[in-house]
This record gives structure tokens, sequence and C-alpha cells, in this order.
């Protein structure tokens, strides 16, 4: 049955392949003769990345030593069947020069359409495309078929927009992204594995076996300080020992938002769901640097409890209005990439839910089956292939509770934990010798130059614009989302 069901992912990444770079074909002669070349480089980089069948411009952005463009491309609903519909999907370009490496980008959720750069972006110099996960408003077919939001789809996504621009950004090439981007980064290699010339995946979750969860309850028993974890855990106890007052003020504010509570079913719901993420979200995104910001819970008053559990949880989270833009995430979580739970004792007779399932989360009327096989092919590929991988992870970062492992046959590849670091873990945050050599590795995979690899230091300098810390695309709303 292993067997078989290898046999099908390679008949589905066959079929897929041949079914999508059959679109653009017809030209491919007569644009790669010597002519064609030549007239192509004196040609404006806008009118080369227009003239790719399928490509249009939404705008361009001025900025200081590049040129971005806001894209639309079309792609196929079902790469498996390509002629059975089609759907706009937005990228960037951020555009520094043709003879410069690039960095695939994707955070597997929307597209910011602010210039950024990734890290990787950084230390090579280069060009960077950035793609918006399908499914995620406005990259989603109408009539919207879940069926086909996938792992595979969504790589073939990228390996059509990599197929289409390689002919001009002809370097060397590496995918990235953090958290559900790093899983993308990572999916996409295990399908198309000879796109990229390298991948950096940023404290990407490996949820292998959905219902065993362990892992996650031992990071909360060990994370930080004693003093710090009480104090969190006191704090969202209290959150549920004052359900009635605070839930009160939180349907008040809900209900002045007009906010509405069909997908999950109940305010009681949402208010539980949201304190339960509290502990999570500070780990996740803070750290035991700022636990003594956390009020005493003992002493705190209703408004200072009901604040506190807003700053890190975010009490709309839960909403009807908060959960539509990751309708495609949960989704997903659901069928494919697996969602944690965790036990937290300490709130033992208060709970009344527990840590609810991801598909409570996604609208009743979309149908949903999880499929285990998934995230396993994924896993033991990686551990079995993994050639110029580097997965980088957080030390106090929750989702790094389950990370991606290496095995004997991977070759070139590095799992990192960056000390001290939540879920913004980076390779600058790496201890000396590990720093170093990633970024060595990094330039590497981009073909530099041996003296900038044997320096292995970023060949940009940092730019407090375009460099951000947290990944903007991610964090519109708090909540358990990678």
């Amino acid at each position: 049955m292993r067997k078989s069901l290898r046999g099908l992912v390679s008949l589905a990444v066959l079929i897929g392949t041949v079914g999508t770079t059959g679109v653009a074909t017809a030209a491919d002669t007569e644009a790669n003769s010597p002519t064609a070349v030549a007239d192509s480089q004196s040609t404006d980089i806008k009118d080369r990345i227009l003239a790719i069948p399928g490509m249009s411009l939404i705008e361009e952005k001025p900025y200081a030593g590049y040129r971005y463009f806001v894209l639309d491309y079309v792609q196929p609903i079902d790469h498996k069947r390509p002629w059975a519909g089609t759907f706009k999907q937005r990228l960037s370009v951020l555009h520094k020069d043709t003879d410069r490496p690039t960095v695939f980008r994707t955070s597997g959720y929307g597209l910011s359409t602010t210039p950024s750069r990734a890290e990787p972006t950084r230390i090579i110099d280069g060009n960077q495309i950035s793609m918006e996960y399908r499914f995620f408003t406005p990259s989603r077919p109408q009539p919207a078929d879940w069926s086909k939001l996938d792992i595979w789809q969504a790589a073939s996504d990228q390996h059509r927009i990599f197929a289409a621009l390689k002919k001009i950004y002809g370097k060397n090439w590496l995918s990235t992204g953090g958290s559900k981007g790093g899983m993308t980064a990572t999916y996409y290699e295990r399908f198309y594995p000879r796109d990229m010339d390298g991948v950096v995946a940023y404290v990407a979750p490996n949820d292998v076996v959905n219902k065993e969860d362990s892992a996650y309850d031992r990071f909360f028993e060990n994370v930080g300080t004693k003093d710090c974890r009480d104090r969190l855990n006191n704090m969202q106890r209290e959150a549920l020992v004052r359900r009635e007052p605070l839930q009160k003020k939180f349907k008040e504010k809900s209900d002045a938002d007009g906010a509405t509570f069909n997908t999950v079913g109940s305010v009681d719901k949402a208010y539980e769901a949201v304190v339960l993420d509290f502990v999570w979200g500070f780990w996740q995104y803070y750290g035991q640097d700022v636990c003594d910001q956390i009020p005493d819970a003992a002493t705190a008053s209703d408004d200072v409890v009901y604040e506190t559990i807003d700053a890190y949880s975010g009490w709309a989270a839960y909403t009807d209005q908060g959960l539509e833009y990751y309708t495609p995430y949960y989704y997903q979580a659901a069928t494919q990439l697996g969602s944690p739970s965790i036990k937290q004792p300490h709130l033992a007779g208060l709970s009344r839910y527990g840590y609810q399932p991801a598909s409570s989360f996604v609208p009743k009327s979309i149908p949903m089956k999880f499929q285990p096989q998934v995230m396993r092919d994924v896993d033991n590929w990686v551990r079995r292939n993994a050639n110029k991988m580097l997965f980088v992870y957080g030390q106090n970062d929750p989702w790094g509770a389950e990370p991606f492992h290496l095995g004997k046959g991977t070759r070139d590849s590095y799992v990192y934990t960056a000390p001290g670091a939540n879920h913004g873990a980076n390779v600058a945050g790496l201890v000396e010798a590990e720093r170093e050599n990633a970024t060595a590795r990094i330039l590497a995979w981009a073909g530099v130059s041996a003296p900038a690899v044997q320096a292995a230091q970023p060949l940009a300098r940092f730019d407090a614009r375009l460099d951000k810390a947290v990944d903007e695309d991610v964090t519109r709303e708090h909540g358990l989302r990678p």
C-alpha cells in the first residue's frame, strides 16, 4: 500500500508538471534564439515580465535601488486538469538585477504589497519573488472548490511561477518562508526538488502524527522560568474563573463591533478559545524578557485581566470576521497539516471545550476530511532526501516543539535553533558558529563568489524599512496559527 501511495504522488507530480509547463511552451524555441535573448536584455524589466503569458500588472511602487511590481498571474485551478478553469494569483517582484540570484518567498498566507526583504534576500543581495498562497483573497477561484486547496496544488503554483520567471532571472534560486511559509517552502521542495538551488525554512512546524501532541505539553512544562510559567498560567486561569463578567464585556464589545460567532458556534466557545491561546501566544510572539509585565492575577481588576488576554491572544480572533481571512489555513490544518492540542492541567475544571480542532474554525458548509498520510510523506521525504535545506527554529517558540529532522540520506542540510528566540527566529540569532555556517551555505547555494562565501556575511546592508523582523502577513490577528 505504501508503494502504491508513493506511486500516486509521483504520478500526480508528473501530470501537474506536464499540464502546467505546457501553457507557455509554444514560444520557447523562438524566445531562446540568440536574437531574442539579445533583444530581451535591452528591454525594460517591466516589459519583460509582462511579456510572460498570463502575467498582468496591478501596480508598480518605487523603492531606492529596486523596482517593485505587484502582479497577477493566471493559474490553473487544478494543475492536474489545467484546461478546467483558471484564477488570478497575486505575486510581487522586488527586482534588483537579472545578474543577481533570486529568492522565492511565501508566507503561506496572503501577500503584503509593501516592499520588504526576507533574510536570505538580504544575505545574497538578490531579487525576491513573493507569492500569495492560493485561496487567500483575492487569489481565490470563483466559485471556490476547496478540494483544490492542498499542498501539492500550491507547490505547483510555485513551480509554474518559477518556470515562467526563470527565463528572466537565470541565476540561482533559493526558496524561503517563515512559519507556514517555511512549511510551504519545504513542501515545494518535496514535490519539485529540481527547481531550487537551496531552501531556508524558518520556524516550520512538522506535525507528523496529528493525534500525538505530547511534545507541546513538554514544551510548556519547561519553557522559561517557573516564576514566568506560573504568572502566565495564573492569568489564564483567572480569565476562566471570571468567565461571567469578562465574557459579558467581550459580548458587549463584539455586539458594538458587529461581530458574529456563526462559525465557532457561540460567544462562550470563542471566549474560551481566546483564553486558551493566551500562554501559547505569549511565547510565540514575546518571551521571558517581558514576563514581568504580566500583572499579578490575584490582584488584577477585571479590566486588567481582560486587557492582558487581549494583548497576547486578541479577543477578535475567533469571531466570524476574525476567522474569515484565515479560512484557507484552518481548512488545510483540518485536512492535511494537522493542528496542535495541549492539555493545560492548570485549567482543569474550568475549561469546557479544551483545545478545539481546526475544523471548528471553518464554515460548516465546506466539506473536510483529514488525510493523515500527507505529513508522513513529507516527513519521510525530508529525512531521506533533504539536499541543501536549512531549518531554523526558536528555542522558546511553541511551534518548534515538533520540528523537521534530518536522516542519513540527507546532504548539505542543517537544523539549527536560535537560543532564547521566539517565532521570529532567524539566522542572525544563531550562535556564532552556526550563524557563520548558515550564512556561508546560503551564499554558496546562491552561487555567489567564493570570497563572499568564505566571509560568511550578508552582502546587503540592513534596511529598517525593507528588513522587517516580523512577518506582517501572518500577524494580522492573534490566534493559534503558525
